[in-house]
């Protein structure tokens, strides 16, 4: 049975300190590919920063409106009204992990990780240019385009969404997708948990 791109978004934050200061990043994964196509920083982890990233995501991907399931964590910046209003004016569907349950945004939370151990434990960034240069290349150059995944046949991200468009796949519709494990959330007031 062939793959289908499942139209999901995975959001993600981390912070990095630099010499005098933090620095918060805010991710935007597709959850299909594994590949970051939103990413943004700031010294402060208020909403513009989730936002921010979200802005850079749609650019780059162009949805048409209602086709796609964000899911993030159940941080407050995702839930602010000012987050759900871009995802909303998108007809993005919001989907939040359940409390305590960290599992449910394991594709966020693994690239943190790995950005983490690769990029930013043990470097000593000048400011918030030196620390969004390197960041940003790293996420540029090896996690899309160097990081092979198992879950995409040993292909990097990139590499797999050039073979998806190669082979003219199409993506599956929200309502084919079916959203197992999606719960009610407050951001999501109308949704129904699923069987």
């Amino acid at each position: 049975m062939g793959r289908r791109h499942h139209p999901r978004l995975r959001g993600g934050r981390l912070y990095t300190r630099l010499k005098e200061e933090f620095a918060y990043l805010a991710v935007v994964l597709d959850a299909f590919s594994r590949r970051v196509i939103g990413w943004a920083m700031a010294d402060h982890l208020g909403a513009r920063l989730a936002v921010a990233a979200l802005a850079m995501a749609m650019a780059a991907r162009r949805p048409p409106w209602g086709s796609l399931v964000h899911h993030s964590d159940r941080g407050v910046q995702y839930a602010c009204a000012e987050y759900t209003g871009v995802l909303d004016g998108h007809g993005i569907a919001a989907s939040m992990s359940r409390v305590g349950n960290p599992y449910d945004n394991a594709k966020a939370e693994r690239f943190i990780r790995t950005l983490k151990s690769e990029e930013i434990n043990g470097t000593r960034y000048r400011d918030h240019r030196d620390a969004a240069g390197h960041i940003g290349a790293f996420i540029d150059q090896v996690s899309n385009r160097q990081r092979l995944h198992s879950a995409l046949g040993y292909q990097t991200p990139v590499a797999f969404e050039a073979e998806l468009r190669a082979r003219g796949l199409a993506t599956a519709s929200p309502a084919a997708v079916g959203f197992q494990g999606m719960r009610k959330s407050t951001v999501m007031p109308d949704a129904q948990p699923t069987p």
